[in-house]
């Protein structure tokens, strides 16, 4: 598929008008007509409807509109990136990290980077465990920062630490005055997961940790960002489970419990490609070494 086909497209579809759409596009209007139909034939549908008062987007044109202006907008910013780092002669070296892991080491090891080598660029994109391999493979960060172990040929990964996991529950519930709930306990609670997708991911982690403990949990909720999972809990609709470096959110709202079992625990895992020798993320893998080992 041509890049331009979309291009044309978008026009079309924005304008409502091949006429508007050509005369925007600097072009005439029956090579752009003949362009949106070859185009059409290559995907196998039809992206417009054509009638002799109207041109309308189908239900397939308006999710390819939709979609190709994400696309549009990430192509830009990578051309962007591209000129820029071509300007300066800047080598660019991108971070992905799950929101988990900012409450603990994770900021300071970012700080560092920006600040060690004028000459690389620290990119940062906030993605879970499994894009994170996908974005490695292709390039598009070099290190990522995840709580779940997966297996890639490709990818090296180190467990830095583990930290405790604890659960998160409304201020004003019973087990908010705890200092520690029992598996089983915990369990008889309704659930608030996160994130929901993509799979597998840390609420996969939770309830296996739960299932080999001889418990199903029951979920209420799912929720894709960790504070939102933590806003739900606060307004009772259930509980969670947490890392414990998450208490530093301190909100008055919701209380954290410790669980009372020494399986219940999350690992910190740094993941790049077995083929990449550079030095800068030799440097960033130290960093987080040390970082990591130092104390909370």
């Amino acid at each position: 598929m041509q890049l331009r086909y979309l291009r044309y497209f978008q026009a079309v579809a924005e304008e409502g008008s091949f006429t508007r759409a050509a005369a925007r596009l600097h072009m005439a209007q029956p090579p752009l007509s003949r362009q949106i139909r070859q185009f059409e034939e290559e995907l196998g549908v039809q992206l417009f409807e054509r009638t002799t008062r109207a041109l309308r987007l189908t239900d397939a044109g308006r999710f390819l509109l939709e979609q190709s202006r994400v696309l549009t907008v990430r192509l830009e910013e990578a051309l962007e990136g591209t000129r820029r780092m071509g300007q300066t002669q800047r080598r660019w070296f991108g971070i992905g990290f799950v929101p988990s892991t900012l409450y603990g080491f994770v900021p300071e090891l970012i700080r560092q980077l920006r600040a060690a080598d004028p000459q690389v660029e620290v990119g940062l994109a906030e993605m879970t465990t499994l894009p994170q391999l996908e974005a490695l493979k292709a390039g598009r960060i070099d290190l990522g920062i995840g709580r779940i172990l997966l297996d890639d040929p490709a990818i090296e990964r180190r467990v830095l630490m583990t930290e405790p996991l604890m659960a998160a529950v409304p201020l004003h519930h019973p087990l908010a005055g705890l200092p520690r709930v029992s598996v089983e306990r915990l369990a008889q609670e309704p659930f608030v997961l996160y994130p929901a997708r993509p799979r597998p991911n840390f609420a996969d982690h939770v309830q296996g940790l739960f299932r080999a403990a001889g418990h199903a949990v029951q979920v209420v909720q799912e929720a894709n960002e960790l504070q939102t999972a933590i806003g739900l809990v606060a307004a009772g609709l259930g509980v969670s489970v947490v890392p414990a470096s998450v208490q530093r959110l301190q909100r008055q709202d919701v209380a954290h419990v410790r669980i009372d079992a020494d399986a219940f625990v999350s690992p910190v895992i740094v993941s790049y490609r077995k083929d990449d020798a550079s030095p800068f993320l030799e440097r960033a893998l130290s960093l987080a070494a040390e970082l990591a080992r130092a104390p909370g």
